[in-house]
């Protein structure tokens, strides 16, 4: 599990000083321009990508184009995130009628082979681009180009007494878990991983994390 090279911790900080680091003079204003700028260019640069996955779904399987589900935000707002439909139409059917799927799921909230998948999907998933419509939800201001992974409300249970400060910054399209392992890491080190980024969040580590999360999705690193 990589952690990148961040500071050690000295001492457990209080929510008071954890709030003060977030509304430190000039970051959160400079991390919403970054995200504004970057999903905008981004979602400009991947258009003609999109429109091709958008007709390849459509066209492959029944069902619409893009898969819609509540997540948690900031301060434990939902939201709605976006991606690209990589299942079958009935998937959401499938895992409460197959105990051995929900077993598995709610272990991880992600299953290794899942076989509601689609073909398509499986390629879309392994390379990250079902990911790409995320990026109005961070034009929208949801989401942030960098941060913990968006979960959803049930999901909340496997942070434990990590939960609430989880909520305290917005989830991110990339971020600390998608270097470090993904899919190759434990939910416990998924959880580490998050409160690592928000104990020593700054606009240095989210400008490296951005180039770090590119090169793990270029080379498929961890995903499936």
């Amino acid at each position: 599990m990589n952690l990148l090279l961040l500071p050690k911790e000295t001492s457990a900080e209080s929510p008071s000083r954890e709030a003060a680091r977030h509304a430190a003079p000039g970051y959160a204003a400079t991390k919403r321009l970054l995200d504004i700028v970057g999903a905008s260019a981004l979602l400009t640069l991947s258009f003609p990508l999109m429109l091709l996955i958008a007709l390849a779904v459509g066209a492959t399987s029944r069902g619409p184009v893009l898969f819609r589900q509540a997540r948690l935000g900031r301060h434990g707002r939902k939201f709605r995130m976006y991606k690209f439909r990589t299942m079958v139409p009935d998937a959401e059917q499938l895992l409460r009628s197959r105990a051995d799927l929900k077993q598995r799921f709610e272990a991880g909230f992600k299953i290794e082979n899942d076989p509601r998948i689609t073909p398509l999907g499986a390629f879309l998933r392994k390379t990250s681009l079902d990911e790409l419509p995320q990026l109005l939800n961070v034009l929208l201001g949801s989401m942030s180009l960098i941060g913990p992974r968006p979960i959803v409300p049930t999901e909340l249970k496997k942070y434990g007494t990590s939960g609430e400060k989880l909520l305290t910054v917005k989830p991110g399209l990339g971020g600390l878990w998608q270097v470090s392992g993904r899919s190759d890491t434990t939910y416990d080190e998924r959880v580490l991983l998050d409160m690592k980024y928000i104990d020593h969040a700054s606009l240095s580590l989210d400008l490296s994390l951005l180039l770090r999360t590119a090169f793990s999705v270029l080379t498929c690193r961890g995903s499936f």
